[in-house]
């Protein structure tokens, strides 16, 4: 696997609106894309090439609710961008990586994703993106 670049930054957030107005207002970005993904609302701050992922919970019982009711809003995963998200989890998985995804799913802006567990990122939620449908 050749990570490209960090794709994106997901911070966990419990208020999206209030999120998006600190990063306007305190930094002068601005959200760039916008959207609704099973039980999250998403929005893309770019920074440079790489972008901030704010995620609010829409349901009490999703991942991001539950990370916010243990953890806290924060940082909840670093993604890198590589070419192939399939080809990379088969590569991991044989050097004995714990994978979260199997196989890759559908993510923001219709790119393929997977999550790698964090026992075996040095305790770092990490996700594969890659741009192309694998």
């Amino acid at each position: 696997m050749e990570a490209k670049k960090i794709d994106h930054i997901g911070i966990a957030v419990f208020d999206l609106e209030h999120a998006k107005r600190f990063y306007e207002e305190s930094f002068g970005l601005a959200v760039e894309h916008e959207e609704t993904l099973g039980e999250m609302k998403i929005a893309f701050v770019p920074v440079g090439r790489v972008n901030i992922e704010l995620i609010q919970p829409t349901s009490k019982e999703g991942v991001i609710a539950r990370f916010i009711a243990k953890r806290g809003e924060g940082i909840h995963h670093i993604a890198y961008e590589v070419d192939d998200v399939g080809a990379t989890l088969e590569r991991l998985k044989a050097q004995g990586v714990k994978l979260l995804d199997e196989t890759p799913r559908a993510g923001a802006h219709g790119k393929q994703v997977a999550f790698l567990h964090p026992k075996s990122c040095f305790g770092v939620l990490t996700e594969l993106v890659s741009k192309k449908d694998n």
